[in-house]
């Protein structure tokens, strides 16, 4: 590891400051990923502005009825928080279902929604990876990939996005919240993530230098009523193979509204809407359930060692739509 400077700072202004002089500078949160990340020689920092101690650490309601969380809000607390578990359970769920108490505690929000994937080529500094040196090539394609994009992946980076609070946080539209030298700004978390495309090392709409302050969810009754679940490889402390975040409003067996976000099968968290298009309006049974799923999966283009996340995607999309139908019914 290089050697690195270290402050603390306590008010958004001075942490942009910090930033502004110095491009090569991180922001430090939790530090579950960056450091480990330093530790590897992906990220080398000439500095870290910790931003621990800044006062974006609360979750409150706002005016509308929708819920504005803190940048530095700790996993742990997100998911502990009570209206978080009555009005986006899902969320809860995802949050729990990411690494192991120890991280959770140390873990925030704004941390989360930067982390990087966790591909072997891209976390080993011996080969080649076009997120990390543009223009090296991807390995994976060819390689170990049985973990990797089905959808949205190009040529250029097969890898996905790890983070189970982002899938949550894409079905209920989240709006992530940020400030720059210029001021505040605001970005829907389905232009927060870029396109692979032929630059896999842009990840972020981010503005350089640019702090995330928060996430706004807006109102959504239908979360009420929403699951997260994650398939992996152990029973704990895995990063998904498969998962799926789902909302749904069933009234007199007709789907009046529906929510579908997946998870590790792109670069970034998956919003299915062309499986929300299929179900709204529609029949409330297992059926339909696979067919909107089918309409969303026709999109993906699988490596030899990763098609099964199609099989598995699709499952999960029935099960998990048929529970959460069947508990509207009781």
């Amino acid at each position: 590891m290089k050697d690195f400077g270290y402050e603390r700072v306590h008010d958004v202004s001075g942490a942009l400051a910090l930033l502004g002089a110095d491009p090569d500078a991180r922001y430090l949160g939790g530090g579950t990923n960056l450091v480990d990340l330093m530790k590897t020689g992906v990220e080398r920092p000439t500095r870290l502005v910790d931003v621990r101690e800044l006062p974006l650490d609360s979750v409150e309601s706002t005016e509308d009825g929708g819920l504005r969380i803190g940048a530095t809000v700790t996993n742990s607390d997100l998911a502990a928080h009570p209206e978080v578990r009555r009005r986006y359970p899902a969320l809860a769920q995802a949050v729990l279902a990411g690494a192991s108490g120890q991280l959770r505690n140390m873990a925030t929000v704004g941390g989360n929604l930067l982390q990087r994937t966790r591909c072997g080529y891209f976390t080993d500094v011996t080969k080649p990876c076009n997120k990390r040196e543009p223009g090296s090539g991807c390995p994976a394609v060819e390689g170990e990939h049985h973990n990797h994009a089905i959808l949205g992946a190009t040529e250029h980076c097969v890898a996905t996005h790890p983070s189970d609070m982002g899938v949550a946080l894409a079905a209920f539209d989240a709006v992530i919240g940020y400030e720059t030298a210029e001021g505040p700004g605001e970005l829907p978390l389905a232009d927060f993530y870029l396109p692979v495309g032929d630059t896999p090392h842009l990840e972020t709409a981010l503005p350089s230098g640019a702090l995330i302050t928060g996430v706004t969810l807006p109102p959504a009754p239908v979360a009420a009523a929403s699951r997260y679940r994650k398939v992996r490889e152990r029973a704990s402390y895995a990063f998904a193979i498969g998962s799926i975040a789902a909302a749904l409003d069933v009234c007199d067996g007709v789907v009046r509204e529906v929510r579908l976000a997946y998870g590790a099968v792109a670069s970034r968290p998956w919003r299915a809407h062309a499986a929300e298009r299929a179900l709204t309006g529609g029949p409330a049974s297992a059926e339909a359930f696979a067919a909107a799923a089918d309409a969303e999966l026709t999109a993906a283009s699988p490596l030899p060692r990763n098609g099964y996340k199609v099989t598995l995607l699709r499952n999960l999309t029935v099960a998990v739509l048929t529970e959460l139908t069947e508990e509207a019914a009781r």
